[in-house]
């Protein structure tokens, strides 16, 4: 009897699960606590990290590279953490997350190439070079989470911090769709140069591109993303140009600006551009804008005393509207190394001698794109001044006047420098209009509101070679932001077109644009949009 239930016992199995669970609670609890702690440090890490990610994009928001703009970018940094805390922390440190030394904890980077591989640090504390600090990265205070299982298993605690790196968003706006093929670039050099500011006072005597013929000194325009050639001839003669703005990564020499080029040669585009001198052709200003002529609009073509700016072609390039003076009376030079001396009815900015003249004339350069700056600054202010006119009145030597220069001057001075000739014209008698007469009668112009300095635009100095532009490229990068002074109207010029061609616009170095300055009354303008993560 005995021995049969010794044998049922050692057969019995009831009750194995519970033992089995006995055996397995250990491991189980383990990998519970495990799971637990591990979610209280992901979500710990995710805490520190949004707190880092806010704290950089609230110091990217102050970085305009102004003076002041590191020590205001730590500032908002430290006052954006003090609303930012982490819960699942239990370190005794309170539920705020904060950075307890914005001098190691607070760096700034020049370009997003250092702030992407964290090469070249600037101190928070080297706050004179804030022209250079445009991305600033931020360190956030170690925490840590003392385990609530873990120990079970062997561990204690958890300690994890977060960094985060930021820059300002912007874009590049009032930037007229004009691009220039590099006049200095050179197929055999990488990635050439422009210097404007060895070209400042230089004519650029600037030529259609298109197709696979992009050469050096050829212009196009860019896709501002809006309207196609309808958008770019809005851009290039609205007071308010159309078209969108160009997205920027942060204000930064380091990283040029990319554009998309448009498609095809609008043929149009240069009698837009003539707007800017009171001239307006049928598909000048499009749409219903307001194409403002600029205040001294001076240029080498009369009108008619009576023409009334409202009818026909009076304000266009006709013989009822605009016109060259009459034979015999105009500027024709044929030398480039002499001053010209035959009478000149009206006389306008003229190109540099050597593109003034025509092919093959002694001492022309219209195979190149440059002029050398040298200008008939005699025959111009024997046009217009009286004799004994002293240009040194301008501060500057006279031999060294640059177009834009005297244009100025003229503009400060309209009451005696912008005077129409011939004094007491009547009737039908052509007169030089040395200020806007078709504008304000027609196009909406007054000179309480107009544009400032209306001849001036900013031109995108492209690559053209290096970056194969064929008309529609995409991101293409800019090499140079340039301003340049719109000289004369894009006219065909002399028997057969000799001296110029209405496809052609001649402009003069002015220089390097400044894009870091907002809200200017002239050139770009950078907007500032939004604050983005870079890592």
């Amino acid at each position: 009897m005995a021995r049969a239930l010794d044998k049922g016992f050692w057969r019995d199995q009831s009750g194995a699960v519970a033992a089995t669970y006995a055996l397995a609670l250990i491991p189980l609890v383990a990998i519970l606590g495990l799971a637990f702690d591990y979610a209280r440090v992901v979500g710990m890490d995710s805490e520190l990290q949004a707190a880092a990610d806010q704290a950089a994009l609230a110091g990217a928001t102050q970085l305009t590279r102004n003076a002041g703009s590191m020590e205001l970018a730590v500032a908002a940094i430290q006052g954006g953490l003090v609303s930012n805390s982490t819960l699942l922390s239990n370190d005794g440190a309170g539920g705020t997350v904060a950075i307890t030394d914005a001098g190691v904890q607070v760096v700034f980077y020049n370009s997003r190439a250092d702030a992407e591989n964290g090469t070249n640090p600037i101190l928070s504390t080297e706050t004179g070079r804030f022209a250079e600090a445009g991305f600033v990265q931020v360190t956030v205070d170690l925490r840590t989470a003392e385990y609530a299982f873990t120990p079970i298993v062997g561990a204690i605690s958890g300690s994890i911090n977060a960094s985060a790196v930021a820059g300002i968003g912007s874009a590049l706006c009032r930037i007229p769709p004009l691009m220039i093929c590099n006049p200095d670039e050179d197929p055999n050099v990488t990635n050439p140069d422009f210097d404007a500011a060895a070209r400042v006072g230089f004519g650029l005597l600037a030529k259609p591109g298109g197709g696979s013929q992009w050469t050096p000194g050829n212009y196009g325009y860019l896709d501002l993303g809006t309207n196609g050639a309808v958008g770019v001839r809005q851009a290039l003669g609205w007071d308010g140009p159309g078209g969108e703005c160009l997205s920027q990564s942060g204000v930064d020499t380091e990283e040029p600006a990319t554009v998309d080029t448009q498609t095809g040669n609008i043929a149009s585009g240069p009698q837009a551009i003539n707007t800017r001198f009171d001239i307006y052709e049928s598909q000048g200003c499009v749409n219903g804008g307001t194409c403002s002529p600029a205040l001294n609009s001076r240029k080498d073509m009369m009108r008619a005393v009576d023409a009334v700016p409202s009818t026909g072609n009076s304000c266009s390039l006709h013989n009822t509207g605009w016109q060259e003076p009459p034979t015999g009376q105009r500027y024709y030079p044929t030398d480039a190394t002499v001053d010209y001396v035959a009478p000149i009815a009206s006389m306008g900015h003229p190109r540099d001698k050597c593109h003034a003249v025509r092919d093959g004339d002694p001492g022309n350069c219209r195979t190149s794109a440059f002029g050398d700056g040298n200008w008939d600054r005699a025959a111009y202010f024997a046009t217009h001044y009286p004799v004994g006119f002293n240009p040194g009145v301008i501060p500057k030597a006279g031999a060294q006047l640059t177009r834009h220069e005297v244009y100025t001057w003229e503009e400060t001075n309209q009451n005696t420098a912008l005077l129409d000739t011939p004094a007491g014209a009547t009737g039908s008698q052509l007169t030089t209009r040395n200020r806007p007469v078709c504008g304000p009668q027609a196009y909406g112009w007054n000179a309480a509101s107009a544009p400032l300095d209306r001849r001036r635009m900013t031109v995108a100095v492209i690559n053209c070679n290096q970056h194969d532009v064929r008309g529609n490229s995409q991101d293409v990068p800019v090499r140079r932001w340039v301003d340049v002074f719109l000289v004369q109207p894009s006219v065909d010029r002399g028997p057969g077109n000799a001296y110029t061609r209405k496809d052609e616009i001649y402009v003069e170095i002015i220089g390097e644009t400044d894009i870091s300055r907002s809200g200017a009354p002239v050139g770009p303008t950078i907007r500032r949009d939004v604050p983005y993560l870079v890592r």
